[in-house]
């Protein structure tokens, strides 16, 4: 089995996001997915991973499965006609390259944000309802803390985790290094669109907590709180908001909101006090950084930021793909003595065998101290003459040649054929 590895995977890269929300699993559908697999196919060593940016179902199978994979996918998503969704998904099914896009997807290569650490929580999580389902096989274990290994690698040999690639986490970012002084900093966030629905929920790997959001449309805002534990405000109580808090970001349209300098100047602000502008156009003005302890960080500045982290972290794929192709080989080595590993059990046992056979004829009118020294002696002897094919059998095995010495082996000593 550990050579027939293959995956199904549908991406942002190849599906818009209505189709990426027509197969999207959560939590219940993902593991429900995972029986049906485990019942109506042969696959071993099933991971099913689902983010907002991809659907993918890895297995080990000797045939390609993805027409009733996908057939499954349907059914657990409430349609049947799988015409809608069928070209979207790509297969891999060479052995190598599924591994590898494995390790690719983990490590953050393959995500819309380069080296996002957010998608290896989610394979962890993708890898626990496999193990709780029964479908983690010794090869996908061994893959998946191969993987885990293999990132705390790149993260302490490499700067591909360096810096926040995006706009929402160079927001937050900047938050965190502007109020490092400031104790509880109270952050209002105006306006909850995409990026600013982005940004209020990164909040949650960090230590701020006192998370205020106005949105002009309520209800919305009130929805996204109960995700981000964050406390809600009227529309219309902005301008005594904005007075209280430490940090102010907006994400709402120049054109339909803005605050001015004449806005604030007249009032009497807590200092220091940080504007973070996401808008576009713009809706804080630059002329407020004139204001005594004020700073205004406009959608440029961030992403500058930002960028300038991406750059790092595209600059440092290369050794991440040499980290990457190091994991591999391992794994790849493994994989190929795991073949033989029982076919060499068998081996032992059977010389074993022999040795307590003539070993027991012996020792029929001798002390016990010469009892224990012959057993010592033909012990060792065993594991001597034991010793130089197995390291023959795991050396041919590197060089992809095990397979004529298993079969000499097992013929010579009668081993079962199924364990090579």
């Amino acid at each position: 089995m550990p050579h027939l590895f293959k995956v199904l995977t549908l991406s942002y890269k190849n599906a818009p996001i209505a189709i990426r929300e027509l197969v999207s699993l959560n939590e219940i559908t993902g593991k429900n997915l995972l029986d049906k697999i485990k019942e109506f196919t042969p696959a071993q060593d099933v991971l099913v991973l689902s983010t907002c940016n991809r659907t993918e179902v890895y297995y080990a199978s000797e045939k390609d499965l993805s027409s009733e994979i996908i057939k499954l996918v349907a059914i657990e998503k409430g349609f049947i006609a799988t015409q809608q969704i069928a070209p979207y998904f790509l297969r891999i099914t060479e052995h190598q390259a599924a591994v590898q896009h494995l390790f690719r997807v983990a490590l953050g290569l393959e995500s819309q944000v380069v080296g996002d650490f957010q998608i290896l929580n989610q394979v962890k999580n993708a890898y626990q309802w496999s193990a709780d389902a029964g479908m983690a096989g010794p090869f996908l274990h061994r893959l998946l803390h191969t993987i885990f290994f293999t990132n705390k690698r790149v993260v302490n040999e490499t700067s591909f985790r360096d810096g926040a690639a995006s706009v929402s986490y160079a927001t937050v970012e900047l938050v965190e290094q502007l109020t490092k002084n400031i104790p509880n900093p109270r952050v209002l966030m105006l306006g909850v669109g995409d990026i600013g629905a982005n940004v209020l929920l990164n909040f949650g790997k960090t230590s701020i907590r006192n998370l205020v959001i106005a949105n002009r449309t309520h209800h919305k805002a009130v929805s996204l709180a109960q995700r981000a534990d964050a406390r809600v405000v009227y529309w219309e109580d902005v301008p005594q908001e904005m007075q209280l808090a430490d940090v102010i970001i907006s994400s709402v349209p120049g054109d339909c909101f803005f605050i001015k300098k004449d806005d604030l100047h007249r009032t009497e602000l807590t200092a220091p006090k940080f504007f973070l502008d996401l808008s576009m156009p713009r809706s804080i003005d630059d002329n407020l950084a004139s204001l005594p302890g004020v700073a205004v960080y406009n959608i440029d500045a961030i992403k500058n930021r930002a960028t300038e982290a991406l750059n790092k972290r595209l600059a440092a794929i290369p050794l991440v793909d040499q980290v990457i192709t190091e994991a591999v080989l391992e794994l790849e080595a493994w994989s190929r003595e795991s073949i033989i590993s029982p076919a060499i059990q068998q081996f032992k046992n059977q010389l074993e065998i022999i040795r307590q056979q003539e070993v027991s004829r012996a020792l029929k009118n001798i002390s016990e101290a010469d009892k224990e020294l012959i057993e010592t002696i033909t012990k060792n002897i065993l594991n001597k003459i034991v010793k130089l094919p197995v390291l023959e059998l795991k050396a041919a095995c590197l060089r992809g040649e095990s397979e004529a010495l298993l079969e000499g082996l097992s013929a010579l000593f009668s081993l079962e054929k199924q364990a090579v």
